[in-house]
């Protein structure tokens, strides 16, 4: 047994943005791993059977490898504790329902020290798995118990706590595959899609553009029922009543059986079904008023078939589910609820929380059940004889898929039942006997219109194949070749950045789009200081993006945060690099960076966040920044005060382009082809200065397409003094 302390976290940092493991957030660790050092897994008597025991799910891991298992080949091979340790905290979290996959792990150069990164959806939860990992590994290194069920039901009760729900999540991803950014606003599901002017909100399955007299006229199911009725769509029989006598009168007059629900009820709660006696008309009245908002309640024609929910997004329908009857059989000796437990909780698509696709039955609780039961004169406690059928619930459970089978003429209705309404996104309940017929023919009709419907039995339907319904809404949300950018400037190095954020956004503001800038000088919108001082900080940042009047934004950063925060975009249209200095000033050997090379690994985070279509503005007098046009997946501007630079000059020879002074005036070239915008003498005292910062800012605006001539004006007016204070 190893008896020296191992494994000791040194420091734990999340960085949320874009950093030097990847582009999305991450855990970095320092670990020292103390006596381990001296011992790699493969010295380890009984380590890995013992990790493959707890841990089955590591085979899937490819690691450096590859292939599948190539993790468990290091581990045989000989691996050291951090890397271990890496692996089984993306296990971890595997298991507790958060799927990762990212991970890396690497020397530090001082020994026993490493640097582990690994790829989290929310820090809570990226916290306790590394906390439970270590527990983890170190009983396996000494061969100690471990309950791993109880690490990994806490782990998903912070998921639960703190990660987007399924249908949020889903929705995001699919975002995600558009290459469209998120930005989580709230603790819950809230969620802004895109950035500044050209962003939406959803709220699971709610956008910005569902409209809340839609939501009140869905809730309203006797006023639903009465627009759908007037255009044309297949509604029951039935009317609005206030008492249980009037209840019995009404359904007298419709016709037995009927159906008994809340007028302003959503989601089948409160509903009962195939009514045929005034004790259950009257027990239903009472229900269906507990559920709802007011005693004002629907009596309907009871519709014989099965229950569909018809998901419409925009104007088409893209998932339908239909629900079965819940049914158990007697043995002579135990109860229902015994039964339901044996016969229906079972099933492992039934459970709680969010991410199961059927909910348990618990026929004691649920008055719906409890009412249906006593239909048959049975209880929850009742024992049925054996062979004896107890119809649980008459429907609901609207998990098999049917989207497929859906006759055209429905597709219609439903499509229309939203119109109606006004939703953007509605989840229409239809009953029918046979989907794939007119409903006119059967009798069938449209009984509810839901707002924020439910998309979990489309995702994870029961029965049938899974709906990419979160695909649909975002293509509902963002038309073809949207991507809910605006054109993003990320400033990098330490000479002269806070000049170049804040002259490149005023040349920006010159093409009439609303400018927002952070920097080391302050927060700015449209030129207007809003927060001054020091605002590189990665939630700066985010406030500018959540900003819905901004057309651009111009963001300053350095080595020290993007080492501990990340970026504050996720991709940037031009990313602008000046030096690689800062290593003393910015204190970066307290993280581990230490020479030349450490940093160039660090400040090519802000080319590689340049989109493919994107721009990097490099200093070619730097020879280490301009090696970083090499690693741009878009276009390069050098930039350099000499002309003659063999770099410019290498770069220009290929039809590209550059920025520099010749004859005193400052020039952009496109290829061979030159435009001298104006002399620096003809600008400001204070902005003359600082040629190098000029030529950084007119390369960034002319690579989103600001004009000669608005460059020209914007440098001339520009003024790089400090605005004297209102109190001086």
């Amino acid at each position: 047994m190893i008896k020296k302390k191992a494994l000791d976290f040194l420091r734990v940092t999340h960085l949320r943005g874009p950093n030097i493991w990847t582009y999305r957030p991450v855990i970095e660790v320092v670990i020292d791993i103390g006596a381990l050092e001296d011992a790699p897994s493969n010295l380890i008597p009984g380590l890995y059977e013992r990790l493959v025991a707890l841990l089955p799910g590591l085979v899937e891991h490819r690691c450096g490898v590859g292939e599948r298992g190539g993790f468990l080949e290091r581990l045989v091979e000989g691996t050291w504790a951090g890397h271990i340790l890496e692996h089984v905290v993306l296990e971890l979290q595997n298991l507790a329902g958060m799927r990762t996959g990212f991970g890396k792990t690497r020397s530090t150069g001082e020994t026993g020290i490493y640097k582990m990164a690994f790829r989290t959806r929310d820090e809570h939860v990226g916290r306790a798995a590394l906390a439970a990992g270590r527990l983890l590994l170190m009983a396996a290194i000494d061969d100690t118990p471990f309950d791993l069920a109880a690490q990994v039901a806490v782990l998903k009760d912070l998921v639960d706590q703190h990660c987007l729900g399924p249908s949020t999540a889903h929705i995001v991803e699919a975002a995600t595959e558009r290459r469209i950014p998120s930005i989580r606003l709230t603790d819950g599901n809230l969620v802004q899609l895109g950035h500044g002017a050209a962003q939406r909100r959803i709220w699971t399955a709610e956008t910005d553009g569902t409209s809340a007299i839609a939501e009140s006229i869905a809730s309203d199911k006797d006023l639903t029922k009465s627009l759908l009725k007037s255009c044309g769509v297949p509604v029951p029989e039935g009317s609005l009543v206030r008492s249980a006598q009037e209840a019995w009168d009404e359904a007298q007059d419709i016709g037995l059986p009927v159906v008994v629900k809340p007028y302003d009820g959503n989601h089948g709660r409160g509903v009962s079904l195939n009514l045929m006696t005034e004790a259950d008309v009257v027990a239903a009245y009472h229900l269906a008023s507990r559920k709802g908002d007011s005693e004002s309640v629907l009596v309907e024609r009871y519709i014989t078939g099965d229950e569909h929910r018809i998901l419409v997004v925009g104007n088409q329908v893209v998932a339908a589910a239909k629900g079965e009857s819940l049914w158990v059989t007697g043995d002579g000796a135990a109860n229902i609820i015994a039964l339901v437990d044996r016969q229906i909780n079972t099933d492992p698509r039934r459970g709680s929380g969010e991410d199961a696709p059927l909910n348990t039955v618990a026929p004691e609780e649920g008055a719906e059940i409890i009412l249906e039961l006593g239909r048959q004169g049975l209880t929850a406690y009742s024992v049925p004889l054996a062979g004896q059928k107890v119809l649980i619930q008459p429907n609901g459970n609207v998990a098999v898929d049917v989207t497929d089978k859906i006759h055209p003429s429905v597709r219609h209705a439903a499509a229309l039942a939203a119109r109606v309404v006004g939703l953007d996104i509605a989840g229409i309940d239809l009953v029918c006997e046979d989907i794939t017929r007119p409903l006119e023919e059967q009798r069938g009709a449209i009984i509810e219109v839901n707002a924020s419907p439910g998309l979990l039995a489309h995702l994870k339907p029961a029965d049938g194949a899974p709906r990419p319904v979160g695909t649909a809404i975002i293509a509902h949300l963002f038309a073809p070749g949207e991507n809910g950018r605006i054109p993003i400037v990320g400033v990098t190095g330490t000479l002269g950045t806070s000049l170049i954020a804040k002259l490149t956004g005023c040349l920006l503001q010159l093409t009439n789009k609303h400018v927002g800038v952070v920097s080391g000088q302050g927060m700015y919108l449209d030129n207007r200081q809003v927060v001054a001082g020091d605002c590189i900080k990665w939630e700066t940042g985010q406030r500018l993006l959540i900003n819905r009047t901004l057309k651009a934004a111009v963001f300053e950063s350095h080595a020290r945060m993007i080492l501990t925060e990340g970026l504050a975009y996720d991709k940037c249209q031009v990313g602008i690099v000046t030096d690689m200095e800062g290593m003393d000033s910015l204190g970066l050997a307290e993280l581990h960076i230490r020479d030349g090379d450490d940093m160039a690994n660090v400040i090519r985070t802000q080319v590689d966040v340049i989109l493919p279509d994107g721009v990097a503005v490099l200093n070619a007098d730097n020879a280490q920044v301009a090696e970083l046009a090499e690693l741009c997946d878009g276009k390069v501007i050098f930039y350099a005060l000499d002309p003659d630079n063999e770099v410019v000059a290498r770069h220009r020879a290929c039809g590209e382009r550059s920025v520099f002074v010749r004859d005193g005036a400052i020039v952009i070239a496109d290829g061979a082809t030159e435009t001298a915008l104006l002399a620096l003498s003809a600008l400001k005292t204070a902005t003359a200065r600082y040629p190098a910062s000029l030529l950084a800012a007119v390369a960034a605006a002319w690579a989103l397409d600001v004009t000669p001539e608005l460059l020209t004006a914007g440098l001339r007016a520009f003024d790089a003094a400090p605005k004297p204070s209102a109190h001086s």
